[in-house]
């Protein structure tokens, strides 16, 4: 064997060892990302159910028939805690006073909701919301946007609302 042959040998297994290396290292690289730890790039099913269950609070939450209001008040509690709470009760107090005597109907929607974080007990999310309200008096409703960032908690086993964040 010639000494270019028994270099070259060495040299392409040199190489050769650098690149999977390289390769290992990059896939290493990959799974310890941050976009691999967010499970609402990489687990399908537990994004739609966070998706689902934060819209379904939504519209639970910011819909009001002032002839029963205590629906939205129970929603409210079972759904929201911490400073979305505190922020709801804020506003459900003032609809309360005003709500009785312009026979206010709101009624909320959720256009589209999407997970930017997730993992297995926090999520964040944005949220594009209709509202449409509706007085006993004016025979029109007024409808209205809104987007909103959730932030979502895993209490026994279901997601509730911790903050709300109007944009």
């Amino acid at each position: 064997m010639t000494i270019v042959r028994k270099h070259g040998i060495t040299v392409a297994a040199a190489v050769m060892l650098i690149v999977g290396l390289l390769g290992l290292w990059m896939a290493f690289d990959a799974t310890s990302s941050e976009a691999a730890e967010n499970r609402a790039v990489v687990d399908k099913a537990a994004t739609s159910k966070v998706q689902a269950e934060v819209s379904q609070a939504l519209t639970r939450v910011l819909s009001y028939d002032h002839s029963n209001p205590g629906t939205t008040e129970e929603a409210a509690d079972a759904l929201l805690v911490g400073n979305a709470r505190k922020e709801y009760d804020t506003l459900f107090e003032s609809l309360q006073d005003r709500a009785p005597k312009q026979k206010l109907i709101l009624t909320a929607t959720v256009a589209a909701a999407g997970v930017k974080e997730l993992t297995d007990d926090t999520a964040e999310l944005l949220v594009f919301l209709d509202q449409s309200s509706r007085r006993a008096d004016d025979k029109e409703a007024s409808i209205s946007a809104a987007q909103i960032a959730i932030s979502a908690k895993k209490v026994d086993g279901a997601w509730r609302i911790t903050e709300l964040k109007p944009l």
